[in-house]
């Protein structure tokens, strides 16, 4: 796997030969064929376009990588399209993942952060960061990265699963944003118990994914129930059940964190199952 160099701080790249990952909007142009969405270029400008806002994230596969947006109203060529950034994440490639998520997350950033939060004035780059500072009151910020719990809650050969309004068939996890001054176990028990009204214990940390919608890093666990009968948060949950694991309901698609912990506990399930013959 080649990963990214990231430059930070930022600095400007060499002139030559570039890689760049487009964006118009919160839309990411991917080939119509299916191709790498990374175009060639120099450090000035991609080949296929125009853009602006042009960041440099860092070296990949020996060349420059930028990102940078088109202009909303601009035709695109007939070779590219733009998506969801889903449509990126679908193809389960952790690389492009991780790069388009970086990249996007920036984009977001530059484009927002453009005046002062307090008092309106417009904002100066901190040299040497992502940041932003106010000439004028003298605030200081930067990039937001917002941490979010995800657990699978488990009892024996079953995990209790959630669904909400618009995703059909489809259950996942209990998911939530950490509140200030809360650990990572304590924001799980809590958002188990304030969705679906269940204890846990055994919180067992597993791993974490970027999640850019808009700015998130998921934090996954598993934890085991310990008692209570299901009552949902019905402002956010249509509804919440317990699933054996020989007849899951559909799950959210292998990209996914969510996806990614319940493979886990069905491996580890059958390593047990094994280890008891």
């Amino acid at each position: 796997m080649t990963l990214l160099q990231r430059i930070y701080p930022p600095v400007p790249p060499v002139d030559g030969a570039a890689r760049w990952l487009l964006f118009r909007g919160d839309e990411i142009l991917l080939p119509v064929n299916g191709g790498s969405p990374l175009c060639d270029g120099t450090t000035e400008a991609p080949a296929i376009l125009a853009v602006g806002d042009a960041l440099y994230l860092g070296v990949f596969d020996g060349l420059p990588l930028l990102t940078g947006t088109a202009p909303g109203g601009l035709e695109l060529p007939d070779t590219i399209e733009p998506a969801g950034l889903r449509s990126l994440l679908a193809r389960e490639d952790a690389e492009l993942n991780a790069l388009a998520s970086y990249a996007a997350q920036l984009i977001r950033w530059v484009q927002g952060m453009r005046f002062c939060p307090t008092c309106a004035q417009p904002l100066s780059t901190i040299e040497g960061t992502w940041g932003r500072q106010c000439v004028v009151c003298g605030g200081s910020w930067y990039p937001p990265v917002s941490p979010a719990i995800i657990v699978l809650i488990h009892s024996d050969d079953r995990i209790l699963l959630t669904t909400k309004p618009g995703w059909g068939k489809r259950y996942s996890l209990v998911a939530g944003f950490v509140e200030p001054g809360e650990t990572f176990e304590e924001c799980v028990a809590r958002e188990v118990f304030e969705e679906v009204g269940v204890a846990v214990d055994q919180i067992r940390y597993l791993s974490s994914q970027a999640w850019p919608f808009p700015h998130q890093i998921m934090v996954g666990f598993m934890a085991r129930y310990t008692g209570g009968e299901i009552v949902i948060e019905a402002a956010e949950l249509a509804d919440a059940a317990w699933f054996h694991e020989a007849s899951l309901p559909e799950l959210p698609q292998p990209y996914t964190i969510a996806r990614r912990i319940i493979e886990q506990w069905r491996s580890e399930r059958s390593a047990q199952q094994g280890a008891a013959l």
